[in-house]
């Protein structure tokens, strides 16, 4: 199973940019499976950012649509979360994780196989 490890966090004003790395540490790549972005705030259920499929089509929630751009090197195993214009609301830790099963997107996360440790993003007003 794909185990994702993320990267890029860290603090940022508002407005700032920040762009979050997401590999897998074993040996088995991320190949034609789908990979989506959640984050999560204490006390909150994680919810979805963003998700990339295997021939590069994209999805966003309506509240980074606009600012936020995901984005996938298949040569170096790798998805991006680029940030941008970001806002204090912003604030958490973000999580990636790829799909099940080939064919299957990364937007509902019933249907995602394991998520990183997650990495913090914490944007200052």
């Amino acid at each position: 199973q794909v185990q994702p490890v993320e990267s890029g966090g860290g603090l940022v004003q508002a407005g700032g940019s920040l762009k979050l790395s997401c590999v897998t540490s074993t040996k088995r790549s991320f190949g034609n499976l789908a990979v989506g972005w959640f984050r999560q705030t204490p006390g909150k259920e994680r919810s979805f950012v963003a998700a990339i499929d295997w021939a590069g089509d994209t999805t966003y929630d309506d509240s980074v649509k606009g600012r936020f751009t995901i984005s996938r090197d298949n040569a170096r195993n790798t998805v991006y979360l680029q940030m941008d214009s970001l806002e204090p609301e912003d604030t958490a830790t973000y999580y990636c994780a790829a799909a099940k099963e080939v064919g299957t997107g990364a937007a509902d996360i019933n249907y995602l196989a394991r998520f990183g440790q997650g990495t913090l993003v914490t944007v200052s007003s």
